[in-house]
């Protein structure tokens, strides 16, 4: 695992860097395929991503920290906020803020002239192309972006122009896999695919899909766990034991003797004296 310098200056282990997802593009992925990112806010999601072998994951730049806690040597990409970061000077404050915290890189879906300010100041950045959620008013509806030849060759200049203004990377999101497939095979950018295909460097899911949380399940994800019957389960458990409560209190069997503090006869004797005298 090589050993770097992060940003706020500590000796650490990393399980990928910059140089070495570089590395990857146009080699064979031998021995287990794309790298993996996943989402992690706390510090026991990153535990758990550490744990299960993931080497990537994304977080809120105001969660770095927390999500140290879980894990030194996952590489850690910060998200800029629309609303944290307007100003080319807060896009700055917010995204040294993140790197000297842990992070090793920062992901944001603003213009060129912010990812070139950003990579002026040798700061590693992910931008973000294909389907942008805040954006798809754009597009006019929730859909993958690229299927029509116009569409793809416009997607294809984006990818230019973000490499050209300073990006390593780029979040591919809902791209036709065959359009994935052609533009990762000529892009300079090390290509992270979020529903577009296997043909990227790093395949993404978000950890609430894999996890099974939602009700409705993405065309691009799957689950491989049921946490939506476990918080279901803690609902109705959590339910049940506020009932009891309110119940145990309304027929006086609690709180019960076993519940407070007692004091000797004696005492209780003698500070009602006390109280009478005074």
């Amino acid at each position: 695992m090589p050993r770097i310098f992060d940003f706020g200056g500590r000796e650490v282990e990393r399980t990928v860097t910059v140089a070495s997802l570089r590395a990857l593009k146009g080699t064979p992925k031998a021995g287990g395929g794309p790298v993996a990112q996943v989402t992690a806010e706390t510090a026991e999601e990153a535990a758990a991503a550490e744990a299960a072998g993931i080497e990537m994951i994304v977080c809120r730049a105001a969660n770095v920290s927390r999500v140290r806690e879980g894990s030194r040597r996952l590489f850690v990409t910060a998200a800029l906020g629309f609303a944290e970061a307007v100003t080319g000077d807060e896009i700055l404050r917010t995204a040294f803020g993140a790197i000297t915290a842990g992070a090793d890189a920062v992901i944001t879906g603003r213009g060129y002239d912010a990812v070139r300010k950003l990579a002026d100041e040798q700061i590693p950045v992910v931008g973000h192309l294909g389907f942008v959620p805040r954006k798809s008013t754009w597009v006019g509806s929730i859909r993958a972006f690229g299927k029509t030849a116009t569409e793809a060759f416009e997607l294809w200049d984006r990818f230019r122009r973000l490499e050209d203004a300073g990006a390593f990377a780029v979040e591919c999101e809902l791209i036709p896999a065959a359009v994935m497939a052609e533009i990762g095979s000529r892009t300079g950018l090390v290509t992270i695919s979020l529903g577009s295909g296997p043909d990227a460097d790093v395949i993404f899911l978000f950890t609430s899909d894999i996890c099974g949380e939602n009700e409705r399940l993405p065309r691009h994800a799957r689950a491989w766990g049921n946490l939506a019957r476990l918080h279901e389960a803690v609902r109705t458990e959590r339910l049940a034991a506020l009932s009891g409560f309110r119940a145990a209190v309304r027929t006086g069997d609690f709180p019960a003797k076993a519940n407070v503090a007692g004091i000797a006869d004696e005492e209780i004797e003698a500070f009602r004296r006390d109280i009478e005298r005074r």
